[in-house]
Formats: structure tokens, sequence, C-alpha cells
């Protein structure tokens, strides 16, 4: 069972002053959150892309690749990589090269992207949404299997028995699916072959039980071995000494970001009720002292089979300390309990 963190690197208004701190800064602070992240024994680091003012990390290779040299062991991914505005040449070369810096710890997490400001940035039309993810994603599959590509599509000029360099040190280097619970777009993931993550954001996480089963049964029609595939979950939440701290530091900011991301998307106000609501043992926000998250994600372990963790934070701004905090806990209290438990199981099988 790995455990991990995953960030979006948010330059959100602090909710008490209504100052923003700079990209810079928070650029400067998720390179030490990353650090922090491999001393205390967590599994891998994730950073999104976005495009917008309240998001710092347009090119999570190059953020990645600043930690590196200064990490060990930890894995070093995109969470995600919107492919569909992306070129996928250099998506591959970008990874590549941050393989060759963290000798062989880079992955790709390739998705449609839920932000959608890539799209008129980069020249792309959002009528040909879907298109553009699977023709891009054939491409970066023919890219992580070769070294000379052949290879023709619609919005993308054509590569003519071309070499793409540098190589990375992985082969193949890794190639994840983001979803975000799309049937269509877990059975692709199962039928190719390709490791998966849930976005598991809302609602009861059990009820990804039956999409998860669903990327299996796809898997096993498709001829890959299911007992190898990896799957994973992000998921937000925070983790503090106790439980009402946790809380307490962790739903002024999160109500701020759901609010303005609500307005934006048609969705409803959100409270104090949901936020509560979800941080039940049965919902989505993985908030509370170390014991309190662990068992969520033993309970997350066992029914739905998840077997990587990735804890979303912080979500809007929050205080670096608070969430150098928090992944410490992660790493040093929350991981061993999880991973104990899990070992257990498997020994006993």
């Amino acid at each position: 069972m790995e455990i991990g963190i995953s960030t979006f690197v948010e330059t959100t208004p602090d909710v008490k002053t209504g100052e923003v701190i700079s990209h810079a800064q928070r650029l400067r602070e998720v390179v030490e959150e990353i650090v922090l992240a491999d001393q205390v024994g967590l599994d891998v680091f994730g950073v999104g892309e976005h495009h917008r003012q309240d998001f710092a990390a347009s090119s999570p290779a190059v953020v990645l690749a600043a930690a590196a040299p200064q990490t060990k062991r930890i894995r070093l991914t995109s969470a995600v990589t919107v492919l569909s505005s992306a070129d996928p040449v250099r998506v591959f070369q970008d990874f590549a090269t941050l393989d060759g810096i963290s000798n062989g710890r880079a992955e790709i997490m390739a998705g449609r992207g839920s932000f959608i400001e890539s799209f008129p940035l980069f020249g792309y039309d959002l009528n040909d949404y879907n298109e553009l993810f699977e023709e891009k994603l054939d491409l970066l599959l023919k890219l992580q299997k070769s070294e000379v590509v052949s290879w023709s599509g619609k919005h993308r000029p054509a590569i003519d028995n071309l070499g793409v360099y540098p190589r990375p040190v992985q082969d193949p280097l890794p190639v994840w699916i983001g979803s975000g619970g799309n049937s269509e777009s877990v059975i692709r993931a199962g039928l190719l072959g390709l490791p998966l993550v849930l976005a598991i954001i809302g609602g009861r996480p059990v009820q990804f039980a039956p999409l998860v089963q669903l990327y299996k049964q796809a898997a096993a029609q498709a001829g890959h071995d299911v007992s190898k595939l990896p799957i994973a979950s992000h998921s937000h939440g925070f983790i503090a000494e106790d439980n009402e701290t946790a809380a307490e530091k962790f739903f002024p900011p999160t109500q701020q970001v759901m609010n303005v991301l609500g307005r934006e998307r048609g969705w409803g106000h959100y409270g104090r009720a949901a936020f509560d609501a979800a941080r039940s043992f049965e919902g989505a926000l993985y908030v509370g002292d170390s014991e309190t998250v662990a068992k969520k994600i033993i309970h997350l372990r066992k029914n739905v089979g998840i077997t990587r963790f990735m804890l979303h934070v912080p979500v809007g701004s929050m205080p670096h300390a608070d969430v150098m905090k928090a992944i410490e806990l992660l790493g040093k209290e929350v991981a061993p309990i999880v991973r104990e438990e899990v070992a257990g199981w498997e020994a006993a099988q």
C-alpha cells in the first residue's frame, strides 16, 4: 500500500487576512513539502497542472525536477497532466528528463482535466475535448514504447520515423490514467492495461467499488494481469493532533475554494454541514487525527481495492507550517498504521 500527497499549489486569498502569497513563494514551499514527504517515508508526491491565477503550477515536471535532487526515494508524478491540450512529445520529454534527474522516479498521470483554461490558452476547441485526449494518449503510449516513432492524427502534425529524447531511466516510463469516476475512462484504462487514479472527492468512497471492478474486468478481457495493475485514489484531507483541530483549520480554506468553484460551475453553497458529513467515516474527506485518517484509508483499501492513497492537501491556502505538519503526521503516524494492517492481511492470505 503506497501513501502520498497531491497538491494543486494553490495561491488563494488567506481566509483571515485576504492576503495572497506570490506564485514564487508557493512554488518554493511546495519543493520543501516534497522534500519533507521523502524524509518522512511517503511513497509518492503529485503536482497538478493548472493555468489560472489561483494555482501556481502550470508545469508540474519543472516543480518536481526542482525537488528531485533533494529527495532519495519518493516517486514524483503529475496530478494530472492535462494531456488534451498538451503536446505528447513535449510531455514525454519533460518527464523523461525528470526521470533522469530523479534516477527513475518519475510518473505521468494523464487526464482530460476538469479545468478548461488550458484549451483556449493553447488554441484547442473544447468541442474536441474527448477526441483530443484519445488521440494524444495514443501518441504518448507510442512514445512510451518506442524510441523511434511514426504516427499520424487529426489534431497534431504527423511524425515520420523520428527519435524522441532523452530516454527515461525506467522502461517503460509509467503512465497512469486519471479519472473523476467516468465509466468510459476506467474501461479505457483497463483495456490499455494502464494504472488507474480515481479522484474521490465527494459522496461515499465505497460507491467507487463498482468502477474498480469495471476497470479490472476490462483489463482481464484485454488479457492484462490484473494483479499487477495498481489503483490509486486522490482525496482531500488534513491531519492534525486531534479531530477538532484538523476540522477547524481545514474547513475555512476548503469552504472558500469550494464556493469559488461552485459559482463557476453552478454548484450549491458549501457549508459546515456538508463538510462535517464528508469527514464522517463513510465520507470522502480524510480530515482528523492520525488514527482517524488511517482507519478511513484502511476502510477504502478493504472495500474499494485502492493500492495507492494520495492525500490532497491543502485545499485553498493554508499556513505552510500546518501543511508541513500534516505531511509529517501522514508519513510518521498514518502510513505505518496502514502498512502494518495491509501487511497483516497479505500474510494471512
